[in-house]
């Protein structure tokens, strides 16, 4: 389902981060660990095809993606690929379903209230549909995180550090959330970290 080929970036004046090539079946559950510095962030941006790789490729559903246009590679990441940032990044002047709207909109898709509706049940967080960023809290913010990242029926959902910052019944929360979103919408699931907490829930590794 996702594949990388030969994949190797270099910024200015810096040396060059080569990744070895990884095979990624659909539905798969990873975890992507490596030291600060390893090349975490920069793997996971071309994942994502925010970054494009000095060489190399990104396969994902038989797309190579760094070969379509910037308009249609914005399109197809709203459309395949979900994000989970270690903070929120919501839209603070939009409601939490107006945030989730936007990012049916940015995917060049028909406007889905019933979508909506399903996922922020399947994060309980229903209750708040009408409700601004300021007015939730941590825990509620990371679960409209999560939901804006999944509204689309994303074929990878991405996590970068998204429990590095809570506490221990908060990281466990979260982290069966994304398992848990991971399957419902049966997309594959890489988390990027260096969270010894999160290790013991995944079976397969992708080590820099």
């Amino acid at each position: 389902m996702i594949t990388i080929k030969s994949l190797e970036h270099q910024y200015p004046a810096s040396r060059t981060l080569s990744f070895k090539d990884w095979e990624i079946g659909t539905a798969e559950q990873w975890l992507l660990l490596g030291s600060s510095g390893s090349g975490k962030t920069t793997l996971l941006h071309m994942l994502t095809g925010i970054l494009k790789p000095s060489k190399g490729e990104v396969i994902i559903d038989n797309t190579s993606i760094y070969n379509l246009s910037a308009k249609a590679l914005d399109q197809f990441r709203g459309r395949n690929v979900g994000i989970v940032f270690q903070r929120p990044h919501l839209i603070k002047s939009l409601t939490v379903s107006e945030n989730l709207l936007l990012a049916q909109s940015f995917a060049n898709l028909p406007e889905d209230q019933s979508r909506i509706s399903e996922v922020l049940n399947s994060l309980d967080i229903a209750a708040k549909k009408n409700a601004y960023p300021n007015e939730l809290s941590q825990g509620q913010l990371q679960r409209v995180s999560i939901a804006r990242a999944v509204i689309n029926k994303p074929l990878l959902l991405i996590a970068d550090e998204p429990t590095s910052s809570l506490d221990d019944n908060n990281a466990g929360a979260v982290l069966e959330l994304l398992l848990n979103q991971s399957r419902l919408n049966e997309a594959t699931l890489v988390v990027a970290t260096h969270d010894n907490r999160v290790k013991e829930a995944f079976t397969k590794r992708y080590e820099l």
